[in-house]
């Protein structure tokens, strides 16, 4: 009877510590809705963030989607609903749209982290959201234009995806100088992130014959491909150039241009955002509270300039090699 009881108590104890063991090392799942790596140098730093954070050595099972499309970016969000990950984080491609997928992660008991954009959505429907303040780079980048003392300002404003939150921020500062009139819009078009097309729009421009001296293209891709188009046209641009330059994202090859003259300006666009939201999840696990004073969380960000911009700079905000 002993006998039998010491090998009831040794089972006992096996079970205990396999249990306990299961339960320390079960991970946690997370579905992650992201742009894809190809979208801009900006997004291959948030996407190699992302992917180092939210890793099976810190203890998550991560499923993954990157588009930029809406609809494609909604459709693989439901899936990670159905398949019951613990958490949803989300980049969107656009602003609109997605109440009834947050709805849906928030009756399936799953919680929201939005990162690098805002949606536009009720602020219940999701936990935190960590971004980069889109608006106040365009206000930052317009008021470095504005003090420069142009006697005119005829622009070539060449924009991102439209209707998702970093064109609608960068965006928004300088329509509000073409509204008042103080800058003179010689084109706004969209090309979508990418570098050909914004050396096709300058192209479309030069060929028209209408004068223009600032490109603001709303990220680095897409001022390279401007620049392009200048370069085969032979129109100077930069420090001592007839043509501003100004991109986003700082890029280190894009900070180098504006540490040699080439380009004039570059907004920062921080694309560190995993570990924050990697510690509000840890939180959660525990049990805890997040307590934030605003759901809202900005990462800081500056604009730079080519007069100033130094080696240390590249170094220490620069993207990518």
């Amino acid at each position: 009877m002993k006998k039998m009881t010491r090998m009831f108590l040794a089972l006992v104890l096996v079970l205990t510590i396999v249990g306990s063991y299961a339960v320390a090392s079960a991970a946690v799942t997370v579905g992650i809705v992201n742009n894809p790596p190809s979208e801009s140098g900006y997004r291959e730093a948030n996407v190699k963030d992302m992917e180092t954070v939210f890793s099976a050595d810190n203890g998550y099972d991560v499923k993954t989607y990157y588009s930029l499309k809406n609809d494609e970016q909604l459709a693989a969000a439901q899936q990670f609903i159905t398949d019951g990950v613990d958490y949803l984080l989300i980049s969107a491609a656009d602003t609109n749209g997605w109440d009834s997928t947050l709805q849906a992660a928030q009756e399936a008991g799953i919680k929201v982290f939005l990162f690098d954009r805002m949606i536009d959505c009720d602020e219940s429907l999701y936990e935190a959201a960590v971004v980069s303040d889109m608006p106040q780079e365009g206000t930052t980048a317009v008021n470095w234009l504005l003090a420069q003392g142009l006697d005119e300002y005829n622009v070539i404003h060449i924009q991102g995806v439209l209707l998702n939150a970093a064109q609608k921020g960068r965006t928004a500062a300088l329509d509000a100088q073409f509204e008042a009139g103080t800058m003179k819009k010689v084109v706004q078009q969209t090309a979508n992130w990418d570098e050909a097309a914004a050396k096709q729009i300058v192209e479309s421009v030069i060929n028209s014959g209408e004068a223009f001296n600032v490109i603001y293209a709303e990220n680095d891709g897409m001022a390279r491909g401007a620049v392009a188009a200048l370069d085969e046209a032979g129109i100077t641009y930069g420090v001592d150039g007839d043509v501003i330059v100004m991109g986003f994202d700082c890029n280190k090859w894009a900070l180098r241009e504006l540490l040699a003259g080439n380009w004039n300006y570059d907004g920062q666009c921080s694309p560190f955002q995993a570990q924050v939201i990697s510690d509000m999840i840890q939180k959660l696990e525990a049990g805890e509270a997040l307590n934030l004073e605003s759901k809202i969380i900005y990462n800081a960000e500056k604009g730079f300039d080519a007069t100033t911009i130094t080696q240390e700079d590249i170094d220490t905000y620069g993207l990518g090699e």
